[in-house]
């Protein structure tokens, strides 16, 4: 073991080892902790010099050591694959910047006294289940401002709301007076900084992300189980030979019968994802299919487009569901783009940053703060917080 709890002592090929697991997420909570401790006090002893001790020392000159002895990694793109020693480099010495071999001095902090108070003030806060549920005579329901029970009722279907943000249509069955058209639609839809979990009223589950949206009808009757989906969702289809179910999207439909996937359809991502997680489905447009796979995907880019499939890693898909943000080499759009949606926060790009991306996992409880921080622990991106703006630089 090369860190010893008793001396405060780590080697410099353990830390760069576990920091390195940190950024490909692979770290255990517990080794997560050591490194963050292990890196807040290694910040305050280096603000001074005569606190170092000989193995801080030792693990200082060995970062500098290989940033010096590695120029010629500098034309290289600048990724966590080939730069984690230079993010580990930023974080054990004070923060300090790297632009190719120059170290700059520490940053400005992410905003100044007056900033700071105003964000200990209004908190930016992880998301929670929050949702409006718009009947199909118009009337919107704040699912997150009334109690627990019936919250409304379409015939002979009732619509409650159950404890942890789940919503339930329950169909009775009898007679058919007060039935409903089968053109009833309702919808809900998931706010920025918002999720919620309902069960359709064939019993099919849905978990919606943040932003999304999903119109269905109050009762499935007909030849088919149809709905429309605008943002991301995860559904289990509760299984019905007689009556396929369809996700329909702007790129494309999803038809199953009964299975696990998700399908990831926000318009400003111009493609239509459906992940399969069991079962099978096919996904379809007006000139192209494919039939999917467990742990494939199907990409729809446009309309009437060709569909594509690939191999994912599942949990990265899913990793919203579970309450994490997983990255693996992401762009720091689409990374903003997922923080964007889940803290209800806006972002501004004052720097090029095309070509930064990141590998990391992050739970979506922590405080914003700490997530930026972590992403900030690379050297290769700064962030400000204004009110309810994040500011993206180099």
């Amino acid at each position: 073991m090369a860190y010893h709890k008793k001396n405060n002592f780590m080697t410099p090929e353990y830390y760069m080892q576990l920091y390195e697991k940190y950024l490909l997420g692979s770290c255990t909570p517990e080794e997560e902790e050591l490194l963050m401790r292990y890196q807040d006090n290694f910040k305050l002893r280096n603000n001074n010099d005569e606190l170092l001790s000989a193995a801080d020392k030792k693990l200082r000159a060995d970062i500098y050591s290989r940033i010096h002895t590695s120029a010629e990694e500098n034309n290289k793109p600048r990724s966590i694959k080939f730069w984690w020693w230079l993010a580990a480099a930023a974080i054990l010495c004070g923060g300090l910047i790297f632009g190719g071999l120059l170290i700059k001095k520490q940053r400005e902090a992410i905003a100044d006294q007056t900033n700071i108070a105003l964000i200990k003030k209004n908190p930016i806060k992880p998301g929670a289940n929050t949702a409006i549920l718009t009947l199909a005579n118009g009337i919107s329901i704040a699912l997150d401002k009334v109690g627990n029970g019936v919250v409304a009722k379409a015939g002979n279907t009732a619509i409650r709301k159950m404890k942890n943000g789940l919503l339930a249509y329950t169909t009775t069955t009898g007679d058919n007076k007060g039935a409903i058209v089968t053109d009833a639609l309702n919808t809900i839809t998931i706010p920025r900084g918002g999720q919620y979990t309902i069960t359709l009223p064939d019993g099919t589950s849905v978990w919606l992300n943040s932003q999304s949206s999903l119109t269905f009808p109050v009762a499935f009757k007909g030849s088919e189980r149809r709905v429309s989906l605008t943002g991301e969702a995860y559904f289990e289809v509760a299984k019905n030979r007689q009556m396929p179910f369809i996700v329909h999207t702007g790129n494309a439909d999803v038809k199953v019968l009964g299975t696990h996937f998700n399908v990831k359809a926000y318009q400003e991502d111009n493609a239509v994802k459906t992940t399969l997680l069991e079962g099978s489905v096919s996904l379809s447009n007006s000139s192209s299919s494919a039939l999917l796979v467990p742990g494939e995907q199907g990409i729809a880019e446009a309309a009437g487009g060709k569909i594509t499939q690939k191999k994912v890693n599942i949990n990265q898909v899913m990793a919203w569901k579970s309450g994490y943000f997983i990255f693996r080499e992401d762009d720091i759009h689409d990374i903003m783009k997922q923080i964007s949606r889940w803290y209800d926060v806006d972002v501004e790009y004052r720097s090029n940053v095309s070509n930064i991306k990141f590998g990391g996992t992050y739970s979506k409880n922590k405080d914003i703060n700490e997530l930026l921080k972590g992403l900030e622990l690379t050297g290769l991106v700064h962030f400000k917080i204004e009110g309810r703006r994040i500011i993206v630089m180099t």
